[in-house]
């Protein structure tokens, strides 16, 4: 005998339960990482609870191997979870939900083919009507289930949607009103007896005890579809948040551009976890969309009331930017041990505040260590102006101040002055014409070094 349904309030209440449930049949993108993100960032602003329900009941394309990489992505990105399920673990509670909803008559079996509901679909658009399904297969009679299955015909199960209104208050949408009569009775239960995503999700959230549902606006009509589901199986329905859908920097959609935006692919071009959760947690809101170094702020500033109907558009040279600027303003103690994995542990936190300025990415850093380290070929402009300049080094140790007065003392002995000093000097000491600030780039260089350098030898 099955365990009755778990009834939830009405509204929602606070803390907030949600859960992000995707199929383990790709990498994260950066559309359903958004929506991962909203859902984490609603419960964290409640103080509620976030859960990862991975839908794997398609072993046809889904794969142990994406169920390993949505979790190694999302742990990347920051987003850890309050309780962790599988879908393919629960196929019984699912199987009990259909069994109530055959024996109350809101599941029916039908027994056309594929290519018959085609004919009925294109055969309704033709008229100018709405491709719903006729519900031809309550007529039939147990004879004539009978016959159909002894021909061999394997049926396949609808929901049969009430005729009342549908109603809910969208956290962004607002009022969203449909009518029952205007829903095909949807698929619950293929022809091989595989059960769809409509009632897992429907039973889970209700079992789970989830207060809130976080998704594309793609699925306003199946939110229609699941909230007489759930009344159908004696629980209350979520509350619901529909967000837009993300285009590109062109407004086109994102569906068949993913490929390069993944989270895997982010993260491999070096993209810091919160210069992608900067972006999207602002996207389609009214905040500007700022670096932020800690999922704690985002989750401050989080408010439903700031999302818009309009379609947000991802620019990939947006997160570039992003990712800049969080590198520059992230504290050496979170970039220790990264640096000392890509052989840069000699890098302090003196020498970060002197490279950060300059990265796009992390390992950027490494080439301006080489930099500093060399051996680096100077690039000789002037060489009576470098002579000049190694005659009035001063000797260590050297600081924040030794630029300044080096330059002043190689001035006073030249006459130059301005840009074909310091461009000479930053040549010479650094074979570049640019990169971090030489007030801070020559004690790490230091006198040894610079010496050399300024000698146009290789140092």
């Amino acid at each position: 005998m099955s365990q009755p349904m778990i009834a939830l309030p009405a509204t929602d209440p606070t803390p907030i339960v949600t859960r992000f449930a995707p199929s383990p049949t790709g990498l994260l993108h950066v559309g359903n990482v958004r929506t991962a993100l909203v859902c984490w960032l609603a419960a964290r602003a409640s103080g509620g609870r976030f859960l990862l329900r991975l839908d794997d009941t398609d072993t046809e394309r889904g794969s142990a191997e994406f169920a390993a990489a949505i979790e190694q992505d999302l742990l990347w990105l920051g987003l850890g979870w309050d309780g962790f399920s599988r879908q393919s673990d629960r196929t019984g509670r699912y199987q009990a939900a259909l069994d109530r909803l055959k024996q109350s008559g809101r599941l029916y079996p039908c027994y056309e083919t594929a290519e018959e509901l085609e004919l009925k679909r294109k055969s309704l658009l033709a008229r100018g009507l709405p491709p719903l399904y006729d519900r031809a297969a309550l007529a039939l009679t147990d004879a004539d289930r009978a016959r159909l299955e002894a021909e061999g015909h394997r049926p396949h199960w609808r929901f049969r949607m009430a005729d009342g209104p549908v109603e809910w208050q969208d956290k962004v949408r607002g009022r969203v009103h449909f009518e029952g009569r205007d829903i095909s009775d949807p698929v619950l239960v293929r022809e091989d007896g595989r059960a769809l995503y409509h009632i897992g999700s429907v039973v889970d959230d209700a079992e789970m005890g989830i207060t809130l549902v976080v998704r594309g606006e793609d699925h306003v009509a199946n939110t229609a579809m699941h909230i007489q589901l759930a009344e159908a199986l004696g629980a209350v329905p979520p509350s619901y948040a529909h967000t837009s859908l993300i285009a590109d920097a062109e407004g086109h959609g994102l569906s068949k551009r993913l490929g390069s935006l993944s989270l895997r692919s982010l993260r491999g071009e070096g993209i810091e976890p919160m210069a992608v959760a900067s972006l999207l947690a602002k996207l389609g809101t009214s905040d500007p969309i700022e670096p932020r170094l800690s999922l704690g702020q985002l989750a401050a500033e989080f408010d439903f009331a700031k999302f818009s109907r309009t379609t947000p558009r991802f620019d990939p040279a947006e997160l570039q930017r992003l990712n800049s600027r969080i590198l520059h303003e992230t504290p050496y103690a979170a970039v220790r041990d990264r640096l000392a994995a890509l052989g840069l542990g000699a890098v302090d936190e003196a020498a970060w505040a002197v490279l950060r300025p300059n990265l796009q990415r992390l390992d950027d850093a490494a080439g301006w260590w080489r930099v500093v380290t060399g051996p680096v070929g100077p690039v000789v402009a002037d060489a009576a102006l470098l002579e000049a300049a190694a005659a009035v080094l001063p000797p260590e140790p050297w600081g924040d101040a030794t630029w300044g007065e080096w330059t002043a003392a190689v001035r006073d002995r030249t006459g130059i002055k301005g840009k074909p000093l310091f461009l000479t000097l930053r040549l010479a000491l650094t074979g570049l014409d640019h990169g971090p600030e030489l007030r801070g780039l020559l004690p790490l260089i230091g006198r040894e070094r610079v010496a050399a350098r300024l000698a146009g030898r290789a140092a």
